[in-house]
């Protein structure tokens, strides 16, 4: 079974599977981690232009630890999960610091970077390294899980414990690499969460979901949780000559290390905040049109005010974690994604 099931995922990838992507090219450890560290929970066509723009400006391990964190995070800005671009920097400097500028070639070596977990390091060894090493991404998870109706949501234990087992199991000692690509291929083309093209899927006669007409019932779902609200206002405080107020949030948490305008409570007087925090009085121009931003726990409700300060900007600073943004000539700095919207909504 298991020499069967690679023979056929490996014909499959040698007629259908993707073989040009920027990624697949010149390949080495540094760029295919930077891509799958990009692909996860994003698509391969959105990771495509931000993967090149980043290569271009860190081509290797020391020109990404070198950089500022700022840097890094403005060329992250709109690809979301923020997180995933801190823990690159962060793990190329402990990469520059404790492996000589190089990548790990031992699971457990890379696995002890800031953000490659067992499926991350298994790719990087298996497609940069050729090692045989077995990965589990949400594409994988998928095939797997309806070619055996593994039953159950794959974030629970015993769940992920079996497809683990099935994942190592059916990884073969050749052309893991390719192997490898196919699985997420397969997953990302062809056994789709919604619209699975079963007809032209190379395991077809093997999969029992298939088989048992139930394709769409695995993986099965995460269990349905409410996801609480808040709701926050966000101030659009602008100077005379143009420029917004910008604060750099906490290294941790939510848009982590990027710029975003102050926020105050949804009940809190925005002008009284611009007398105590600013030192200068404003006035309020226009409320704009609440939205919303989901996040994996909780809804943010975020209520738009715009004001305008009766006098320069300049001055009114009190120290770092504040500038003034000129949307004219912008600064190389990470955004959050409801802040480059707000920002192209009240300047274009």
């Amino acid at each position: 079974m298991s020499a069967d099931f690679a023979k056929r995922v490996l014909a499959w990838y040698d007629a259908h599977g993707r073989k040009h992507l920027p990624w697949q090219q010149d390949v080495n450890p540094y760029r295919v981690w930077v891509s799958e560290i990009m692909l996860q929970q994003t698509q391969v066509n959105t990771v495509i232009p931000y993967f090149e723009r980043f290569m271009q400006r860190f081509p290797d391990i020391d020109a990404l630890a070198s950089a500022p964190l700022d840097e890094v995070l403005h060329h992250w800005t709109g690809l979301g999960y923020y997180a995933r671009a801190r823990n690159l920097h962060k793990a190329a400097q402990q990469a520059r610091e404790r492996f000589a500028g190089t990548l790990p070639t031992d699971l457990d070596g890379m696995q002890s970077l800031p953000g490659i977990g067992r499926s991350t390091a298994g790719a990087i060894l298996s497609l940069a390294g050729g090692q045989r090493q077995p990965i589990l991404d949400g594409n994988v998870k998928r095939v797997l899980a309806r070619c055996f109706a593994v039953p159950g949501w794959p974030g629970s234990g015993k769940v992920l414990k079996r497809l683990w087992e099935l994942s190592e199991r059916l990884t073969p000692t050749g052309r893991v690499a390719h192997y490898n690509q196919a699985m997420m291929d397969l997953g990302a083309t062809v056994c789709t969460r919604t619209k699975p093209a079963c007809d032209r899927c190379p395991l077809r006669s093997l999969c029992v979901a298939r088989a048992d007409r139930r394709p769409l019932d695995f993986p099965g779902r995460k269990p349905n949780k409410a996801l609480p609200q808040r709701v926050v206002r966000m101030l659009l405080v602008r100077a005379e000559d143009g420029t917004l107020l910008l604060e750099q949030r906490p290294p941790a948490g939510i848009w982590g290390g990027l710029w975003s305008f102050p926020e105050i409570a949804a009940d809190a007087d925005p002008l009284d905040w611009c007398c105590r925090s600013l030192q200068q009085p404003a006035q309020l121009t226009r409320t704009l049109k609440t939205r919303r931003h989901t996040f994996s726990h909780f809804h943010l409700d975020i209520e738009p005010v715009e004001l305008l300060l009766n006098g320069p900007g300049c001055g009114v600073l009190d120290g770092a974690g504040r500038l003034w943004y000129n949307p004219r000539q912008p600064d190389d700095i990470g955004l959050a994604a409801p802040v480059v919207r707000l920002i192209d909504e009240i300047t274009n």
